[in-house]
C-alpha cells in the first residue's frame, strides 16, 4: 500500500500520548521538538516523562486511559505497555475519525513515524510503512552522514539569499534562476570540498553576477 508522504504541521496543537513509559517517553519527545501541546495518560511515568510534566512542558495524568481523554486532541499515539489499552485506543480514536499511531503495531496505524534526520530547516524522514523500523533507522543513518551539521548554515544562507533576491531581482526568471545556481552541483562540491566557508564565497559570487 501506497503512503501518502506529508510534514505535519503541529505547533501547539493538542496530541495525547497515551503511555508514560521509555516507548511513551520518546513519542513525547519527538513532538515536543515540533512544538505539539502535549498531553500523556499514564499510572507510571518516567523520570523524563515527570520531569516534562513538572516543568510544565507537558500535562500528565497518572491514571488508567479513558475514553474523555481523545476529546479535543488532533493527533494520538498509543504507547501502552499493554496491547490491549492501545488497541481500545485505536479502536476509540477511528471511531472519533482521529489519525493514531500504535507503537510496534502497524495494522492499526493511520500513520508511521518515520526515522528523521534534522537540520535546522531540512528535515529527512526514512521510513519502510511500519516493516521494519530497524533498516529505516540503518538507512537515516547513512543520510545524516551525508548531510552533516554544515546543513542548516546553509539552509539559513539559502532562506537569506532567497528574501534579498525577492527585493533586488524582480524579474521572476532572473530569480528563479540564481536561485538554482544556489542549490545547483558546483553549490554542493564546494560545500563538500572546502566547508561552509567555500560555500559562503561561491554563494556571494553567484549574488555579485
Amino acid at each position: 500500500m501506497n503512503m501518502y508522504p506529508i510534514n505535519l504541521k503541529l505547533e501547539g496543537r493538542p496530541c495525547l500520548v497515551v503511555g508514560g513509559g521509555a516507548v511513551g517517553e520518546r513519542k513525547i519527545a519527538g513532538l515536543l521538538e515540533c512544538g505539539a501541546a502535549v498531553r500523556a495518560v499514564a499510572p507510571e511515568a518516567t523520570g523524563t516523562v515527570a520531569g516534562w510534566a513538572a516543568a510544565g512542558r507537558i500535562t500528565l495524568a497518572r491514571r488508567e486511559f479513558a475514553p474523555e481523554d481523545l476529546s479535543g486532541v488532533f493527533l494520538v499515539i498509543a504507547a501502552a505497555d499493554d496491547q490491549a489499552v492501545n488497541e481500545r485506543v485505536a479502536a476509540l480514536a477511528a471511531e472519533r475519525s482521529l489519525l493514531v499511531n500504535v507503537a510496534d503495531r502497524p495494522e492499526y496505524c493511520d500513520f508511521y513515524l518515520p526515522a528523521v534526520v534534522r537540520r535546522g530547516s531540512l528535515c529527512i524522514s526514512v521510513s519502510t510503512g511500519g516493516v521494519s523500523p530497524g533498516l529505516a533507522a540503518r538507512l537515516r543513518d547513512k543520510v545524516a552522514a551525508l548531510c552533516g551539521p554544515e546543513y542548516e548554515e546553509y539552509l539559513n544562507l539559502l532562506a537569506a539569499y532567497r528574501a534579498e533576491a525577492k527585493t533586488h531581482r524582480p524579474d521572476e526568471a532572473e530569480r528563479r534562476e540564481f536561485l538554482l545556481r544556489l542549490t545547483g552541483e558546483e553549490a554542493l562540491r564546494r560545500l563538500e570540498e572546502g566547508g561552509i566557508s567555500a560555500l559562503r564565497a561561491y554563494l556571494a559570487e553567484e549574488w555579485r553576477r
